[in-house]
């Protein structure tokens, strides 16, 4: 903050404190007294009703009064007036890490014990999956859903099909380190009109089995096995996902395959292990893992 700006803060708030108090001060002395209120006709309602202009009670004004030296205690000892740190020397960041740190010393006894443990034994472990399922509703719901099942650009975790793999270790991979899966605009490439319709009608065939004699299958072949297959059965090495079966990221209809080809896909996976580390990474990895394979039973 520029010193001008912070000096603009510090004059602005002091004054409008001081206003406050002279304000509290000036309405007290405007009390009536009991002539002046037996002489006032003025603002008489249904004959005996008298609206008067005194002022609030003193211990009512006495909390105003406590609440601005409470303020002016705060200000000195805390930020808040421009750029004056205050006497405590107190930042949001020093506390997050003070936080972070005291959380650390209590729970990462937990977290190290668990983080050595094999995914089998922490699936089979209920205090460990409670740690994992909390650990997924903080980081991983936003995207994914509460219940796991994904929404359109973001995988289904709990029907057993895995871009990248569905052990305990690709997954444990994918939390640490993220994924990008980009599928390249292939528009201009396959030519016309008519060719990207006959290559949308081709991937929706495909899980009846390949037409060789389709004019799309060459232009397939080369274009999009490299990524998918020539089957058309994905590879996980690089994320790309199966054409053949009923699992699909952004839809299955012939617009939502349309636009992929012809504007291409961009997915990605935040790495998470600045955020969790390894130990919280297995911990939510085995708890992921458990619910693709009971997804899958």
């Amino acid at each position: 903050m520029s010193s001008a700006w912070s000096w603009y803060i510090i004059i602005g708030t002091v004054l409008t404190m001081l206003a406050c108090f002279w304000l509290i001060v000036w309405t007290n002395r405007q009390r009536q007294s009991d002539a002046d209120i037996k002489e006032s006709e003025s603002h008489v309602w249904d004959e005996n009703i008298r609206e008067l202009n005194n002022p609030l009670p003193m211990w009512w004004l006495g909390l105003y009064v406590i609440s601005i030296v409470f303020s002016v205690g705060y200000l000195v000892v805390y930020p808040g007036l421009g750029n004056f740190e205050g006497t405590a020397a107190w930042t949001q960041e020093g506390q997050y890490e003070r936080e972070v740190q005291r959380a650390e010393e209590r729970y990462g006894p937990i977290f190290a014990r668990y983080g050595s443990m094999a995914a089998h034994e922490l699936i089979g472990d209920p205090q460990a999956m409670r740690i994992g399922q909390s650990l997924y509703a903080n980081y991983c719901a936003q995207c994914h859903g509460s219940t796991a099942q994904g929404a359109r650009g973001f995988p289904n975790l709990t029907d057993g099909a895995w871009l990248y793999g569905g052990s305990p270790e690709a997954i444990e991979l994918s939390i640490l380190n993220g994924r990008m899966g980009i599928m390249p605009a292939l528009g201009a490439a396959l030519g016309g009109e008519s060719e990207i319709d006959a290559m949308v009608a081709y991937v929706q065939s495909l899980p009846d089995g390949q037409d060789t004699a389709s004019p799309a299958h060459m232009k397939f072949v080369t274009f999009c096995s490299a990524c998918h297959g020539a089957d058309g059965r994905g590879n996980q090495a690089l994320g790309a996902p199966s054409l053949v079966d009923d699992n699909w990221l952004y839809g299955s209809s012939a617009a939502e395959i349309r636009k992929g080809i012809v504007e291409g896909r961009n997915g990605v996976m935040p790495a998470h292990e600045a955020l969790i580390g390894r130990d919280r990474a297995r911990i939510l990895s085995a708890y992921v893992y458990g619910l693709g394979q009971s997804g899958a039973e």
